[in-house]
């Protein structure tokens, strides 16, 4: 649409769909293939990303396979460089630079990333950058490619809170005076990139059309959900019809109160803490909503190797349980499928919490690797 000259947040494609109307070669081809359901609904994609897509659409001519092959490359580029800044933070914090390969060699990474196309490597890539930067105290340009992150996928968004205590308190104490200044620049740096970055795509129906967008995963998806189902099938009990337009609006404000929780409660103050924060807020968000994509657990799955939790790694295996949906024409998903996955996982994840590795000095395996850089 971009190359076209359209705004992409303001058109359809069934509109063209149904007039007849082929702007681009294999116009029909690409509605038929995502669905009417993609064709019906605004793009939810931040700027950034369109300009991705852009760049796929300018340089393949005419083909589908090439516009496929450009936005691959794309995400291998941006798994290099995850590759290389990732090794480059893990050393920063005293870990093994070889804890990297638990992400880029993962097979549900290569398989659901580069094979299928989602453009979380990008995303990841500029948060991985921003951390390193953040851990050199180059938090000016850190704050720059948090933006450029939030950009691509909007999920970032969630962490922002996170980083206050780093600015704000030292050695326990609160520490105002110019640090206000540092944290207000540092939000204010990613604000206003956010906003222009948006700017090309400004018009009286942005707001409406985005938001609406972004609102359908709250009141009307739902996909290889976890807690959502088990209040699901309450509500299908005492109330006799799926209660997504109430828990929907519900799970975004408990994760919105768990944010804020771990964002005053935890210390926040090391690289790796804030890490290890992030990992559980994005954790507490996807165990509640109403849809989880098996890619969208690639953002685990990268911080984890930051931290001692290893969770995510056991769920990108047993996620995969969830393309049985994708088995059945129309797609359905087997709720004994979805059970067996989320028991493994929150096993898995209790077993982490309630008994850690211990060596004979009484300390984690994560901590002695730190201290030895294994």
């Amino acid at each position: 649409m971009i190359l076209t000259g359209l705004n992409p947040y303001i058109f359809l494609p069934e509109n063209f769909i149904d007039d007849g109307i082929l702007l681009i070669e294999q116009a029909e081809e690409l509605y038929k293939g995502m669905g009417p359901m993609n064709g019906s609904h605004y793009t939810n994609y931040p700027p950034l990303n369109q300009f991705c897509f852009y760049i796929a659409a300018l340089f393949s001519g005419k083909s589908i396979l090439g516009a496929a092959i450009v936005m691959r490359i794309q995400i291998i580029l941006a798994d290099i460089g995850i590759l290389y800044f990732g090794a480059k933070l893990l050393e920063k914090i005293g870990l093994n630079r070889n804890r990297i390969f638990f992400y880029a060699l993962n097979p549900f990474i290569i398989i659901e990333l580069t094979g299928n196309l989602h453009f979380e490597p990008v995303m990841l890539f500029f948060l991985i950058v921003s951390l390193y930067l953040f851990q050199k105290k180059k938090w000016m340009l850190s704050a720059f490619m948090l933006a450029f992150s939030i950009s691509i996928k909007l999920i970032p968004l969630l962490i922002l809170p996170i980083f206050l205590k780093r600015f704000l308190v030292k050695k326990e104490k609160l520490v105002l005076g110019e640090n206000i200044g540092k944290l207000m620049l540092f939000y204010g740096i990613i604000i206003i990139t956010t906003v222009i970055l948006f700017l090309p795509f400004v018009s009286e129906f942005l707001i409406e059309s985005y938001t609406n967008s972004v609102g359908l995963w709250f009141r009307s998806f739902e996909f290889n959900a976890s807690f959502y189902y088990l209040l699901r099938e309450i509500g299908y009990l005492f109330r006799g019809y799926n209660e997504i337009a109430i828990i929907g609006k519900i799970a975004p404000v408990l994760t919105i109160f768990f944010l804020l929780f771990i964002s005053f409660y935890k210390r926040n103050q090391k690289t790796e803490e804030i890490i290890t924060s992030m990992l559980v807020v994005f954790s507490f968000y996807y165990f509640t909503t109403t849809t989880m994509h098996p890619w969208y657990l690639a953002t685990l799955v990268i911080l984890s190797i930051f931290t001692k939790y290893t969770f995510p790694l056991v769920w990108s295996f047993v996620i995969v349980l969830s393309y049985q949906a994708y088995s059945n024409s129309p797609w359905q998903e087997n709720l004994w499928f979805v059970t067996l996955e989320y028991l493994i996982v929150y096993g898995y994840l209790l077993y982490e919490i309630k008994k850690p590795t211990q060596n004979l000095s009484g300390k984690n395996c994560y901590e002695k690797e730190k201290e030895s850089g294994l």
